[in-house]
């Protein structure tokens, strides 16, 4: 298992001494850990950026009924606006959330968890948090 850990920057290090393999070694973590988190957030019937936007979706929202404005998100999860507005429609077709149109601006949209996207959160964010510190802890 590849664990990430920082090496220390030098002055002076520039192309060609060793940021093209940091930067490998950055991409072949993230890899390794989204696979994980998929792996085992499958049986759940998650995958990585699901829990990702349920993560923040309860962080940004802990009360029930809190909403939270997709755009808000959009920054926040390393997905293209189409593809995030996309997995948010698979979240509402399964019951997670819930969207609805901005009153003030026709133009934006507001997303909140439903009880069973708290509750599946609930369930499933120690299994992710327990794949973060296998690969990323010391």
């Amino acid at each position: 298992m590849l664990i990430w850990r920082p090496k220390t920057v030098g002055v002076g290090v520039g192309v060609g001494g060793g940021l093209e393999e940091r930067w490998r070694d950055i991409l072949s973590v993230h890899a390794r850990t989204m696979c994980e988190i998929d792996r085992v957030l499958h049986p759940h019937g998650l995958g990585a950026s699901d829990f990702e936007v349920l993560d923040i979706l309860a962080a940004e929202s802990p009360e029930e009924g809190d909403q939270c404005r997709v755009q808000n998100l959009v920054g926040r999860v390393h997905l293209s606006q189409s593809a995030l507005s996309r997995l948010i429609g698979r979240l509402e077709k399964d019951g997670l959330v819930e969207r609805s149109v901005c009153a003030e601006d026709r133009r934006g949209v507001w997303v909140a968890l439903t009880r069973a996207g708290r509750d599946l959160h609930a369930r499933v964010r120690p299994l992710q948090r327990d794949v973060l510190a296998r690969m990323l802890g010391s």
